[in-house]
């Protein structure tokens, strides 16, 4: 059998996991409100966030951002 092993750098193993982190945590949070495991206010930033995350889930419309587009970095 032939083995390969390849060498990659902290920036492209971040720029690869990265993207799948965050949509991961996203679609955890986004089951996790409506399995109704915690409770969000209504009235707050974080449950409209939520409810936008979770139609644009159903509509298949997840858009992923950037570290540079969230952090500005």
């Amino acid at each position: 059998m032939i083995q390969s092993h390849a060498t990659i750098s902290v920036e492209e193993l971040v720029n690869i996991l990265e993207p799948l982190i965050r949509r991961v945590v996203r679609e955890e949070l986004a089951e996790a409100t409506e399995a109704d495991i915690f409770y969000l206010d209504p009235d707050t930033l974080l449950y409209e966030d939520m409810l936008e995350i979770s139609e644009s889930k159903r509509q298949k419309k997840t858009e992923l951002y950037s570290h540079k587009e969230v952090w500005d970095e």
